[in-house]
C-alpha cells in the first residue's frame, strides 16, 4: 500500500476568493483538490517506470470545514484499491494543531489514477 503526506500553509492565492469559487477569503475547494492529487501523485511516484506517469480520472471529494489563511492544513493519499494501472486513493485534508498533529478533518474524498506511458499518452492528445 503506497502513502504521502503533505503539509500546506493556505496563503491569500489559495482562498475561494483568489480562485475564482467563490467570495470568501477562506481555503478555496480547488486548491484542496488539488494538493489532494499531489499527495496522490506523490504516494504512486515510487511504482512508476522510467517514461511512466500517472494521469487523474476520478474524483470524489467532500470539502467539509473552512480553512483560514495562515492555517497548516495536512493532505493524505494512501492506496485503496489496485487493479492493474488503475489505482484509488482515499485521500483527506486536516487541519494541524498546535501541537503539530492532525486534527480537525478538512475534506475527504476518493481520487484515481491510472498509470501511462507519457509519450504515447501525449502523442494521443489532438493538437489545438
Amino acid at each position: 500500500m503506497s502513502t504521502a503526506t503533505l503539509r500546506f500553509t493556505v496563503t491569500d492565492a489559495d482562498t475561494a476568493r483568489a480562485m475564482g469559487s467563490g467570495s470568501l477569503p477562506v481555503l478555496g475547494t480547488p486548491r484542496v483538490l488539488a494538493w489532494l492529487e499531489a499527495a496522490t501523485c506523490r504516494a504512486i511516484e515510487a511504482e512508476l517506470a522510467p517514461g511512466a506517469t500517472s494521469v487523474g480520472t476520478r474524483v470524489a471529494v467532500e470539502h467539509q470545514a473552512a480553512s483560514a489563511v495562515g492555517q497548516l492544513v495536512e493532505v493524505t493519499a494512501a492506496t485503496a484499491y489496485t487493479d492493474g494501472r488503475l489505482r484509488r486513493f482515499s485521500v483527506a485534508a486536516r487541519h494541524v494543531g498546535a501541537d503539530g498533529t492532525p486534527a480537525k478533518t478538512v475534506a475527504t474524498g476518493e481520487i484515481t489514477r491510472v498509470i501511462v506511458d507519457g509519450e504515447r499518452f501525449l502523442a494521443r492528445v489532438p493538437a489545438p
